[in-house]
């Protein structure tokens, strides 16, 4: 089992930094249209994830409280919104088709701030995958190993073409190869560190489990919303984002339906 977890916790930051390594082999900047397609792709997969992996487990567990089951999910989810809410205020970022910057008055490098954007973004997905291997640990009946993999192999899936997004831009704006890369890896990293943490947290409140599950679709629902929903609609060609929402998303109920 704890191999299980280990493997489970590291596959996304694996999708990560896979994608960051396509600096080495790519010439150019991504185009406008592929950037549209793979962050609508992303943002498919976030939403199925947040459904089918977190917020009907959640109710599902607290079925015990009959026709009021959807409270903790309620409450959960509005709590993880709120958390993004206060990181996006907190955090000076700079989304990638951005040009400017969120968060409190900073004199962080350009850079910097597009990295902590993928930071902010990445948060939520390692929790999402730390609440449901810790659901898994403790034994709920209502998240399978199958179920777990999924999660993780699906937000793997998104974090391949978001590692490519960060680093191809920054090698376009001077960063080398190798910084380009590191910059990559580092913005997934804080997916296994949430995940660890959250796993630590939910072993302390078990009981609170559904709230945990709805809090990490909140947050990443958050990061759709303000986000990469935006970003693969502006401007031309945003059909293509559409088109590839729908793929993630498909993509994503599958393999959880399939694997749960």
């Amino acid at each position: 089992m704890q191999y299980q977890v280990i493997l489970g916790l590291l596959i996304p930051f694996i999708g990560t930094s896979a994608g960051s390594a396509c600096v080495f082999f790519m010439k150019k900047t991504l185009g406008e249209s592929v950037q549209k397609a793979l962050t609508g792709f992303a943002a498919g997969v976030m939403v199925a994830a947040s459904v089918w992996s977190l917020l009907i487990p959640a109710m599902e567990q607290a079925e015990g409280m009959g026709k009021w089951s959807f409270l903790p999910a309620f409450i959960g989810f509005w709590l993880g919104i709120l958390f993004l809410l206060a990181l996006d205020q907190l955090i000076p970022h700079l989304h990638m088709f951005a040009d400017k910057a969120e968060g409190p008055r900073s004199r962080l490098a350009r850079t910097t701030m597009m990295v902590l954007a993928v930071t902010i973004h990445n948060l939520p997905e390692g929790m999402a995958v730390g609440v449901v291997y810790a659901g898994l640990l403790a034994g709920s009946a209502q998240i399978t190993a199958g179920g777990a993999l999924a999660l993780a192999i699906g937000i793997a899936i998104q974090n391949f073409p978001e590692g490519a997004i960060i680093s191809m831009p920054l090698y376009a704006e001077g960063k080398s190869r190798r910084t380009a890369f590191g910059l990559g890896v580092l913005s997934g990293a804080v997916e296994p560190v949430g995940a660890l943490l959250t796993i630590l947290a939910a072993g302390l409140i078990v009981p609170a489990m559904p709230y945990l599950l709805s809090f990490a679709a909140g947050a990443m629902l958050y990061v759709v919303v303000e986000e990469l929903i935006p970003e693969m609609s502006a401007g031309e060609h945003s059909n293509v984002g559409v088109l590839m929402f729908s793929l993630g998303f498909t993509l994503m109920m599958a393999l959880d339906v399939a694997l749960g």
